[in-house]
């Protein structure tokens, strides 16, 4: 099953105008996918509500109960980086008790579009951000003291380690006020200096204030 109906709240960053998903909804669909901040609805009628999320836990929409919270409303955020377009991986974000069948289904709407499926726990930063967030910090910070020049360690990443890009120009490329925002929601719940936004970031997040 693989049928799914859209409430779109606004503009989305997982799947922004033209994006062959939203053409693929349809009316009264079993699945209902809230995105661009549309407030969801809990419904025992449909399989699975999935919410979009940026920073928020999923906890936030569905309440939470002595940790055994879970039901058929899950989570979801396709990895972006900043404004870059956004990549094929979705991470889905579950609860305790969230029935099997509701992670079916909503594992077998997003791969039936051609996304890659990530389960992951309600946790901020979910797996992706809470692995590269540290590095672009830490890549920032050695920029600020004077370690390594940006090209130097770019040029390493490159051809040392095979990435595409180095850590630098991508998180340049994406928006370091995105990288902010992301590094503050972490910083905020775990509290560890890795996660504290890096000055450059914290720079270009005030100066992209309206």
């Amino acid at each position: 099953m693989s049928a799914y109906t859209i409430v779109a709240g606004g503009d989305s960053r997982s799947f922004p105008a033209g994006d062959a998903f939203l053409a693929g909804a349809t009316a009264g669909a079993p699945v209902a996918v809230y995105i661009g901040g549309a407030k969801p609805v809990a419904d025992t009628t449909k399989t699975v509500v999935l919410v979009e999320l940026r920073h928020e836990f999923l906890g936030e929409h569905t309440g939470e109960t002595n940790g055994e919270e879970g039901g058929n409303m899950l989570g979801f955020a396709r990895f972006r980086n900043g404004d870059d377009a956004p990549s094929n991986l979705i991470e889905l974000v579950r609860q305790k008790n969230t029935p099997d069948a509701a992670i079916e289904a909503a594992r077998a709407v997003f791969e039936a579009a051609g996304f890659t499926v990530a389960i992951c726990a309600d946790q901020a930063g979910r797996i992706l951000d809470r692995l590269i967030r540290p590095k672009y910090n830490a890549a920032l910070r050695f920029l600020d003291e004077g370690l390594a020049t940006q090209a130097d360690m770019d040029l390493t990443c490159r051809l040392g380690l095979g990435y595409p890009d180095g850590p630098i120009e991508r998180v340049l490329r994406g928006g370091l006020h995105h990288h902010y925002a992301a590094t503050k929601a972490l910083f905020e719940v775990y509290g560890t200096p890795a996660y504290a936004p890096a000055r450059r970031a914290v720079v270009a997040a005030r100066r992209h204030r309206p």
